[in-house]
């Protein structure tokens, strides 16, 4: 038998004899690699609606505007410049207040031609194009009011019917734009700034169009009017740079290349991204907590084993690559769920603007994201399990044949400072007191997954109180809280896996001991609670270092990434905090009690 083909038989062996620790290994990892999957493609698929929708409208490669009609032969000059194969416009804005069932709000009207355009025809969704008194609105816009066709509104005073509802690739669905003449406002952008382009204008203004007579007919004074041009370039990708040689010329106020259009409409899709990004990697720091106990409790269950592989002629090398294949097996199978989950939900986090034409659909596999997702999951397995393997691997075949029990390491400090304990405390200390790694790991473990649910409790309180003021509305606020619940589940889940896995490693390493204890007078009880309160003080510790330093630093990493602003973020209160810290505490007292209770229980002649 080949060398390859025996590492690869013993690891499947081992694998198959112990089930239920290999369903918890590849959990802990599959939870990471999806995660992390998810956020790698969604950025790419939430591209595709507003590509249809640039197809869909013959969308513009650039749109320009100025902000006063004494520039307009300017503008016009534009549609000459090198690389310019088509426009349409210059088209007339007005900043205007729109009214509609009680309900108020800001708004650009722009001024086109009955006639189709060859460059940004709106595609509309529901009725027909701009006609005299019709309005049409954009279909983002429209939603957010409620608005139908049919519905008679309001424009400065002046009564209006929706004759149609439209969507465009010339600007950022609502409320992702702020004004098409300064197209690089947005939603979040200061009052001042808009207030000098558009001193009309509010922030947020939604977008609707009419015929040309119908928008001069709004303002008394025609030289206000602002104008807006599309152009379409011979070669799309070079809109970029067509706008930073041009942007000074013929004095446009503004041009927009469509990347940035496309920048902003696909803002919901870049921040679940970032969201989910970040959740990964606090789903790979569990998981390699995760790991390294479980590992480490599977080393010390086969201990006898290696002996067994290097007495009849195994190498260190061999007895070290089979420990390994086990993992790496496990990490790959993970690697590849993983994949095929983020791929199959990333669809259901993106939910496409009602400013855009079609959904984001299934989105493509790329070789980086497969190399990526497979790399992360090989190297949390590596990092946990190639320190223990090399170790096992080096033992004694002697001393790995008699799996005898490694005697406790006598430190009296520890022993003066519980000797005066009741009997659960004082077991409980010398019990941590034997595996200071594994507490640390409890303590790493408790404080990610508070800090993640800090974030997740900041964030979650500030859509539900300022759902527009990162500038989306009710649709997209409830893909964040999707993205937000795929957190919580994983974090839970995970720590929750990791909480017990500690817990049944501890109890495994502390089976002699255990047995010797209530062989000299302990209670089953007394054990039990020994063994449970091991993992409860590491998590009072993690819980609190979880939420300070640990939450405040996640919080305001997120924002630098993201370049929000924190301050009109409301953080929890202090008793939210002490109830989060109070409640991790419970709960991982819950879930620890029922494998130190097995452990407690187990016969001592038996353990012995």
């Amino acid at each position: 038998m080949g060398r390859i083909l025996l590492v690869v038989r013993l690891a499947v062996r081992d694998l198959r004899r112990r089930r239920t620790e290999t369903a918890l290994l590849l959990l802990a990892i599959m939870a990471a690699t999806t995660t992390l999957t998810l956020g790698l493609v969604l950025r790419d698929a939430a591209g595709d609606p507003y590509q249809s929708t640039r197809e869909a409208t013959s969308g513009p490669d650039v749109v320009a505007g100025v902000i006063r009609s004494a520039k307009l032969p300017g503008l016009e000059e534009l549609a000459g410049a090198p690389g310019v194969v088509d426009r349409s416009g210059p088209y007339p804005v007005v900043p205007a207040r729109l009214q509609v069932s009680g309900r108020t709000a800001d708004v650009q009207a722009v001024g086109r031609d009955v006639a189709p355009a060859s460059v940004d025809q709106p595609e509309l969704a529901q009725g027909s194009w701009v006609s005299d008194g019709g309005v049409v609105v954009e279909a983002a816009f429209a939603d957010a009011l409620r608005v139908r066709v049919g519905d008679p509104v309001t424009l400065d005073g002046r009564s209006f019917e929706v004759v149609g509802i439209a969507v465009t690739a010339a600007m950022p669905p609502y409320p992702g734009g702020s004004c098409m003449v300064a197209v690089g406002c947005a939603s979040g952008a200061a009052p001042e700034k808009l207030s000098r382009l558009l001193p009309d204008l509010l922030r947020n203004p939604g977008l609707v169009w009419l015929t040309q007579g119908d928008v001069r007919s709004l303002t008394p004074d025609p030289d206000s009017l602002a104008y807006v041009m599309n152009l379409k370039l011979a070669h799309p990708d070079e809109a970029q740079a067509f706008v930073a040689a041009n942007h000074d010329h013929g004095g446009a106020a503004t041009m927009q290349a469509w990347q940035n259009i496309l920048e902003e409409a696909t803002e919901l899709a870049r921040d679940s991204q970032i969201l989910l990004l970040i959740g990964a990697w606090l789903l790979g720091l569990l998981a390699v907590a995760s790991l390294s106990v479980l590992v480490g409790g599977r080393m010390a269950d086969q201990t006898r084993r290696v002996g067994l592989l290097k007495a009849v002629g195994g190498t260190p090398g061999l007895v070290a690559a089979v420990l390994l294949a086990e993992y790496v097996l496990v990490a790959l199978v993970a690697a590849a769920a993983g994949l095929a989950a983020g791929s199959w939900a990333a669809p259901l986090l993106t939910e496409s603007s009602a400013g855009l034409v079609g959904s984001a659909g299934v989105p493509s596999m790329t070789m980086s994201t497969v190399g990526t997702v497979t790399a992360v999951a090989l190297g949390v397995v590596i990092v946990a399990t190639a320190v223990p393997a090399v170790r096992a691997a080096r033992s004694s075949t002697v001393g790995a044949l008699a799996d005898s029990p490694r005697p406790p390491r006598r430190t009296g400090w520890l022993i003066a400072i519980s000797a005066r304990l009741p009997v659960p405390l004082l077991l409980a200390l010398r019990v941590a007191a034997r595996r200071p790694r594994r507490v640390v790991l409890g303590v790493a473990s408790i404080a990610t997954t508070v800090s993640g649910i800090f974030v997740l409790l900041v964030l979650n309180a500030f859509l539900a109180t300022q759902p527009l003021a990162g500038g989306y509305d009710d649709a997209q606020v409830e893909v964040l809280r999707h993205v937000l619940l795929v957190w919580t589940v994983m974090l839970l889940c995970l720590a929750a896996v990791n909480a017990v896995v500690i817990t049944w490693a501890t109890v495994l390493d502390n089976r002699h001991s255990s047995a010797l204890a209530r062989a000299l007078g302990a209670t089953p009880g007394d054990v039990s609670a020994a063994l449970a309160a091991a993992q409860v003080l590491p998590a009072l510790v993690g819980a609190v270092v979880g939420v300070f330093p640990g939450g405040f630093a996640l919080f305001a990493a997120i924002n630098a990434i993201t370049g929000g602003d924190g301050d009109r973020a409301a953080l929890p209160s202090i008793w939210q905090l002490l109830a989060l810290v109070l409640a991790t505490v419970v709960v991982v007292a819950a879930l620890t009690s029922v494998p130190a209770r097995l452990g407690g229980r187990r016969p001592v002649a038996e353990a012995l």
